[in-house]
């Protein structure tokens, strides 16, 4: 078993992993991400973006390779182990917005931390502090079923920069968002991880918000390449005759990587 470089706070080596149906999600995937280093992983959808997140962040285990993180190899731990490693050490942003409809907003966005033992009142004032660097500061006391998607999906992510994860896993952050939306949320993430030391994996199929990142990899059909060239959603649209991200899926250009 071949250790991790010592400045890459996550590194995968190998990785391999099939849906059920036996078709390939993952072939040979190989990375590393420094600590606190933005790393957007490109590509077109189904192109095994969120397949990697689930196998980095412990959410699914690879059926060949290794992830570590900070040393510690993710592979070989239990499912309880690893579910302990996700609510301590990584935060999850998904495509859409989930959240617990009994909970108002700063209830949801505080969550995880009351589950780690956080009193209330610090959670809350947490809570609260991204909830308006968001701008939606003014819905903390409103439920899921009184927003609009953009509003909850803003709450979501408040809900994963609240506990300062070590690591955060955002697959299509931006996704239910207005164009209009996406810049400012994004500006937020990235500062945000920036100011505070966060590592983060950005999944995504926009150019746009891979240039965020320090640095990208892409992805195509499992495989690491050289090159996708994702063209940006406006061209897309017009040359298409399509409006939204709906426009951009699907067409990419690549060289295969050795």
């Amino acid at each position: 078993m071949e250790a991790p470089p010592d400045n890459d706070v996550l590194w995968a080596r190998a990785l391999h992993f099939q849906h059920h149906d036996g078709s390939p999600a993952l072939q040979g995937v190989s990375l590393g991400v420094r600590e606190g280093e933005i790393l957007a992983v490109s590509g077109p959808r189904g192109s095994g973006k969120t397949t990697l997140l689930r196998c980095l962040s412990g959410l699914v285990r690879p059926q060949d390779g290794e992830v570590w993180f900070n040393s510690v190899p993710v592979h070989t731990m239990g499912p309880l182990s690893r579910e302990r490693l996700r609510r301590d050490r990584f935060g999850w942003i998904d495509p859409a917005p989930v959240l617990v409809p009994e909970l108002n907003a700063w209830e949801n966005a505080a969550l995880p931390l009351m589950l780690r033992g956080t009193g209330r009142r610090r959670a809350k004032t947490a809570a609260l502090e991204w909830l308006d660097r968001l701008d939606v500061g003014d819905k903390a006391r409103r439920r899921p079923h009184e927003l609009q998607q953009a509003e909850r999906q803003r709450v979501c992510i408040a809900r994963a920069l609240a506990v300062a994860p070590a690591v955060l896993f955002a697959d299509e952050p931006t996704a239910p968002l207005h164009r209009a939306d996406r810049a400012h949320v994004l500006r937020t993430l990235t500062t945000a991880a920036r100011s505070h030391g966060i590592t983060v994996l950005l999944a995504t199929h926009e150019a746009q918000t891979a240039a965020l990142a320090d640095r990208a990899i892409a992805l195509l059909d499992g495989r690491r390449v050289r090159t996708v060239h994702l063209p940006p959603l406006a061209e897309t649209a017009v040359a298409t005759g399509t409006t939204g991200s709906a426009g951009t899926e699907g067409l990419a250009a690549c060289s295969l990587s050795a």
